[in-house]
């Protein structure tokens, strides 16, 4: 009988170690990984690829943006879908899935759930988005990934099309060659960055957020910077921990 009881003693502990083993990690599938540094690129010129992204082992629920290796474009990844926009002209844009990219600064994660919330009426623009954001994930684990849907009024996406050859030692060289295009009226998917410790690392260095959109038909996509979202259409969407 003794036996018997240590016995289903040990199997008890090996089931709540496993147990707890699997529930760590669920929680670290959520973990944001960051490769390179924006001020790096910015500041040192190092515009050379440190990821390639079809190394990514595991692109299941994957999520990802940066820009492309030598700034010669933008990159998205979406539900495990790779996504790099490039520069044709002043007005137009090539949006094509792929993940034979290269980035010199990027951030991903693998999220398989989301618990999702109506954004209020009151948060229609960047300057109103990120203080709701933060407010509301005072408690959740940074970095976080997370997705926002919804119709835009008016937004500017940029791509930046740095000429070849170029050198960089400071932002307004980087963004030589920038195009903006304006959107009005569009469905939309955004995945976004957000930590307030990764200034000048994944984000510009006056802001926590990091955001990439992408039109639902698939045809347009850059880094996301003035916004106007149409009211009662907003969804957020943030990992579910």
């Amino acid at each position: 009988m003794i036996k018997m009881n240590f016995r289903t003693t040990l199997l008890g502990l090996a089931f709540i170690t496993l147990t707890n083993c699997q529930s760590i990690a669920q929680k670290s599938n959520n973990d944001v990984k960051i490769i390179g540094a924006r001020k790096n690129v910015m500041w040192k010129g190092q515009l050379y690829g440190n990821i390639h992204l079809d190394t990514i082992a595991n692109k299941t629920n994957l999520y990802g943006l940066g820009p492309v290796e030598y700034l010669a474009g933008e990159i998205l990844i979406i539900n495990g879908k790779s996504y790099k926009s490039t520069v044709l002209t002043d007005t137009t844009m090539k949006v094509e899935e792929t993940f034979n990219i290269k980035a010199p600064f990027f951030g991903y994660a693998n999220i398989e759930k989301w618990t999702a919330q109506n954004v209020p009426d009151s948060v229609q623009t960047n300057e109103q988005f990120e203080p709701y954001l933060d407010k509301i994930t005072k408690s959740s684990k940074r970095p976080f990934m997370f997705k926002l849907t919804g119709i835009v009024e008016t937004a500017t996406i940029h791509i930046v099309n740095l000429p070849k050859g170029s050198t960089v030692s400071s932002p307004d060289e980087a963004h030589k060659g920038q195009t903006n295009f304006r959107l009005e009226n569009e469905q939309v998917e955004i995945v976004g960055f957000s930590s307030t410790e990764h200034k000048a690392i994944l984000t510009h260095h006056d802001t926590f957020l990091h955001m990439h959109l992408i039109t639902s038909d698939r045809k347009k996509m850059g880094h996301l910077d003035p916004l106007l979202l149409k009211r009662g259409t907003g969804k957020l969407y943030l990992p579910t921990e």
